[in-house]
């Protein structure tokens, strides 16, 4: 079940990079860096290119002589997207090497069973783009992190889109949406956003729910082409979304009318299904392809040049998922730097220091333009109650061959997205019985 990727501790040397003066390293110090994977199973064409872009970058970090002379031993653990295995996983891990400091699981499910466990095992869990909204508010959820805008902020893009194609989201009045999702948690947490908009605009929204994982879907596009929608919001995952697209062609729904989240708008869903999939819109928060970034072309010449790359293929490096792959690694650790910043210089971080190290999450144009990730990702900044950073996101489009941005930045509305997420925060605090932190900012 397990798969160890290793310490690379020769990269520096493969790379012809200088390592950081002694007087500033601890010789041989690591910071334990969990994997949790998913390459096998029906979500594994989604979980395959984020697993080696969450490598890669550790790898490329290591290659670099690490952060202060720490390097990352990283280790890989294969879940098969199941969320009892994700947290066999978690258990066998969070103890090894040192601790774990942070994990981040690419789950919902595995991120809400871990939502009371990893607090009292104060270990930071970072949910960049999925898992439960509600823990961008960091006065009920200390421990967890939605750094890169959460499924509330993707609903409300995808609703800020349509209206955009209508004229205008006055427009949407009298007008009728089918909601197409998989019947798991991720594919419930958009509901409140679009039930939102629904009764602010005056639009009808059908809700038809998929079975995962999703490959039989006809009865459901038949109610498509009997509910003749104006447009379709589309939430599935893995096999589910070439699936669904399709069946859309099959009953002759427009792909162009179809707006999907973030985990539907890669080069894996679409594959098969390239030509009739043109016009298929998807939320990209923050990362989507892009293969000329400074981080990209850094990755190519320090490892893939040199046989330390993780991909079979280097042609896929700059895909959509390895690009999110690319940000989960640059979170983890951008958390360990600035924990070092703080706690000490050339040293492992605790999970109780990287806590604070992603409150104190700063992530600058400067910054940004430094790690390479120009063009790719969007300024953060946490504090102590606000643990999301970001309600900045665009829309992209399949353009038959690629993945296109198809809109400037959108920001998120947040007099529909902060009342929601204070309401389901004030339900998780009750219903757990936690007593809300105070914080000054």
């Amino acid at each position: 079940m397990k798969r160890i990727v290793g310490l690379i501790t020769a990269a520096a040397a493969a790379a012809g990079m200088a390592l950081a003066p002694a007087s500033t390293v601890a010789q041989g110090a690591e910071q334990y860096a969990p994997v949790l994977s998913y390459r096998t199973g029906p979500y594994a064409p989604n979980g395959i290119p984020v697993a080696n872009g969450t490598v890669d970058y550790l790898k490329l970090v290591n290659a670099k002589g690490g952060i202060h002379g720490v390097k990352f031993k990283i280790e890989e653990c294969e879940f098969a997207y199941d969320t009892a295995k994700g947290i066999e996983c978690y258990e066998r891990m969070k103890g090894k090497n040192g601790g774990a400091a942070i994990v981040q699981s690419i789950s919902t499910g595995v991120t809400n069973a871990l939502l009371k466990k990893a607090p009292e095992d104060k270990v930071s869990l970072v949910i960049a783009g999925y898992g439960t909204p509600a823990a961008a508010d960091g006065t009920v959820f200390k421990w967890v992190f939605p750094v890169v805008p959460n499924y509330f902020v993707a609903a409300d893009v995808m609703m800020q889109a349509i209206g955009a194609k209508a004229g205008g989201l006055d427009k949407l009045k009298g007008k009728s949406i089918d909601y197409v999702y998989m019947d798991a948690p991720f594919g419930h947490e958009f509901m409140p956003v679009f039930d939102a908009y629904a009764a602010k605009y005056g639009f009808t929204l059908g809700k038809l729910p998929v079975t995962a994982p999703g490959l039989d879907q006809k009865s459901t596009w038949l109610q498509v082409r009997r509910d003749k929608p104006d447009y379709v919001l589309y939430v599935g995952y893995g096999v589910m979304n070439p699936t669904a697209l399709k069946e859309a062609q099959s009953v002759g729904y427009p792909r162009d009318k179809i707006y999907a989240f973030w985990w539907a708008g890669s080069e894996s869903d679409v594959k098969g299904v390239e030509e009739a999939a043109k016009g298929y819109n998807a939320a990209a928060l923050q990362a989507s392809a892009n293969r000329d970034a400074k981080v990209i072309k850094e990755v190519q010449a320090l490892l893939y040049d040199k046989g330390l790359g993780t991909a079979e293929d280097r042609k896929n490096v700059g895909d959509v998922l390895y690009v999110r792959g690319l940000i989960t690694g640059m979170l983890t650790a951008e958390t360990v730097r600035i924990a070092q910043e703080k706690f000490g210089k050339g040293k492992p971080v605790t999970g109780e220091q990287a806590q604070w190290a992603l409150e104190h999450f700063d992530l600058t144009p400067q910054r940004i333009e430094e790690l390479g990730f120009g063009g790719i990702i969007q300024p953060l900044k946490t504090t102590c109650a606000q643990h999301m950073g970001s309600y900045a996101a665009r829309m992209s489009v399949w353009d038959g061959k690629e993945w296109k941005i198809d809109s400037d930045w959108y920001e998120g509305n947040r007099q529909i997205i902060d009342p929601l997420i204070k309401q389901f925060a004030d339900k998780y605090a009750a219903d757990n019985k936690i007593e809300r932190r105070k914080c000054d900012n």
